[in-house]
């Protein structure tokens, strides 16, 4: 018997690219699933913490997603920003990868960034 995933299934791996990011919508709040430069998946709130502008449409290159509005950059890992005009961290968090699905625990917030209230 196997354990059951903590979090919500999002989607399946394969429907993430390389290098971009598939927004999804929970209880009308935007989340970045993100898969890297190196093929890891991340999950992050999806709104630049400057302006009210979707991340899921910025580039991604290494570990980070850049917001397209400002050039805001935020490390997909911890969620801070790496650029300027963005000071405040991103919501990150907790994923879990079984099999060919992507689950996310919207209660498990990684980096104590505010975030909805999800429980």
């Amino acid at each position: 018997m196997t354990d059951q995933p903590k979090g919500e299934f999002v989607c399946k791996t394969d429907e993430i690219q390389l290098k971009h990011a598939l927004r999804i919508l929970i209880d009308d709040y935007p989340v970045a699933i993100v898969k890297d430069s190196m093929g890891d998946i991340h999950a992050i709130g999806d709104t630049c913490s400057h302006a009210d502008i979707s991340l899921s449409e910025g580039e991604v290159e290494g570990c980070m997603i850049e917001c397209w509005g400002h050039g805001s950059q935020f490390d997909l890992r911890s969620g801070e920003p790496l650029q300027l005009p963005a000071y405040d961290p991103v919501p990150v968090f907790a994923v879990e990868i079984v099999g060919d699905e992507v689950y996310v625990d919207f209660t498990n917030v990684l980096n104590g960034a505010e975030a909805p209230n999800f429980s």
